[in-house]
């Protein structure tokens, strides 16, 4: 059965995009069949997985507004081995053309229907923000994982998130819940990312992946050559972090 997979914090920043892009090429790594959704305006995991996002003809946001099928928009074998339906700056205008559209909430779900059984993993990187095209996102997922640094801000933004996650499964989506939290960009020397790690553990228990995330400048250099970091340098502190996530994830 495909596992549908939103990843998502409204705080940016917190390595979402990198988690995206580099769980996808893990995933294919381990032998696994992976879909990767851009749905953030930005495009940086487009841009990230080798696809120019400049150039790309057809994207997510011609799916979302009923202007092409999804198997146009989807393009095949990326730089991390997984297949991809891109995103470029037209996203960013869906959210008002979308609001007069039936099923607003449920567009992206309908469309993966139609590839769903293409693959054991879909992942949806989703924007910043609570937005139109997050709960898109959401609506179509069976669970949330959250990114997140460990620092006082994240822990403020992340009892948002989770209401917001509980009105979905309300309204929209009852069988969506929160897969797991996600420690990125951890530096073990400083003691209010420790602090705050022990917190997020007392509260939320074994929703807390056991994988942590370290800061790695291979990681931040990976995007800039439109490469997963797996394939930028699999020795790498990053590119092993995200090994083990993966492993994690396919273990549970």
């Amino acid at each position: 059965m495909t596992r549908i997979l939103a990843i998502t914090n409204q705080k940016g920043g917190v390595g979402k995009t990198t988690t995206s892009v580099n769980l996808a090429a893990s995933l294919a790594a381990s032998g696994k069949r992976i879909l990767l959704v851009d749905l953030d305006p930005q495009a940086n995991a487009t841009m990230g997985s080798g696809t120019n996002k400049q150039t790309v003809k057809t994207t997510v946001y011609h799916v979302l507004l009923g202007d092409a099928a999804i198997q146009a928009a989807r393009i095949t074998g990326t730089q991390g081995k997984y297949d991809l339906i891109p995103a470029n700056r037209d996203l960013a205008g869906a959210e008002v053309e979308m609001v007069d559209l039936p099923q607003r909430e449920a567009r992206l779900k309908t469309a993966l229907e139609a590839i769903g059984h293409d693959y054991d993993y879909i992942l949806i990187d989703c924007p910043p923000a609570l937005n139109l095209l997050t709960l898109n996102g959401l609506c179509a997922a069976h669970a949330v994982m959250i990114p997140m640094q460990c620092e006082y801000y994240a822990l403020e933004g992340l009892s948002d998130l989770v209401n917001t996650i509980k009105r979905v499964r309300n309204n929209f989506n009852p069988a969506l819940r929160i897969e797991g939290l996600l420690r990125t960009m951890f530096d073990p020397r400083n003691i209010l990312a420790q602090q705050v790690s022990d917190q997020l553990q007392k509260h939320f228990g074994d929703k807390v992946y056991r994988t942590v995330i370290p800061r790695n400048i291979r990681l931040a250099e990976a995007p800039g050559f439109g490469l997963p970091v797996l394939y930028h340098d699999a020795q790498s502190k990053g590119a092993l972090a995200y090994l083990e996530l993966a492993k994690e994830i396919l273990d549970a």
